[in-house]
């Protein structure tokens, strides 16, 4: 590898660290890199601003040979955020998942969600649960105030630190 490369290798680590991104495989050419980590890094999930950050880092990938079709893609936010509602995601309460399993916003099929966005919500309510190698895990708000978005969908896996919910502090 090149001292430009090893750079880029370093900002790469640091970048999925900071985002708390556990594993990832890049192939570009001849260059294969897979990096796992053995506990999650602490940080928030990636978002697609983070991912195009990541695009960025490693910049264009090379030309493929013809035999192979792999390579990066960032992803672009779909809408741009204006002024006021970033100032107002900011002013927002995140609730985590303590857990890495698979979310469900309810405690059966068809039963009604825990909670749903326009809720009033107080501290120590359920909010969803998380399952874990078949246990049910109820995750209650660290935080009394008004649900204002749910950041997953029922049965998406979630990983540790993973945004679950906003809310509107009172």
């Amino acid at each position: 590898m090149t001292p430009d490369e090893i750079t880029e290798l370093k900002q790469l680590i640091e970048f999925l660290k900071e985002n708390g991104i556990g594993e990832f495989d890049f192939e570009r050419g001849d260059t294969k890199v897979r990096i796992k980590f053995d506990q999650p890094a602490h940080g928030s999930s990636a978002s697609a601003l983070d991912l195009a950050r990541l695009g960025q880092l490693l910049g264009p990938p090379q030309q493929p040979p013809a035999s192979a079709s792999h390579g990066i893609h960032a992803v672009a936010p779909s809408a741009e955020t204006t002024g006021a509602d970033a100032d107002e995601d900011k002013a927002l309460h995140i609730v985590k998942s303590p857990i890495v399993g698979t979310f469900y916003e309810s405690s059966s099929p068809g039963s009604a969600a825990f909670v749903k966005i326009g809720d009033e919500i107080e501290n120590g309510q359920v909010l969803c649960i998380v399952e874990a190698m078949k246990l049910m895990n109820e995750i209650e708000s660290d935080a009394a105030g008004e649900v204002v978005k749910r950041l997953v969908t029922n049965g998406q896996p979630v990983e540790y630190g993973q945004p679950l919910f906003a809310l509107r502090l009172h």
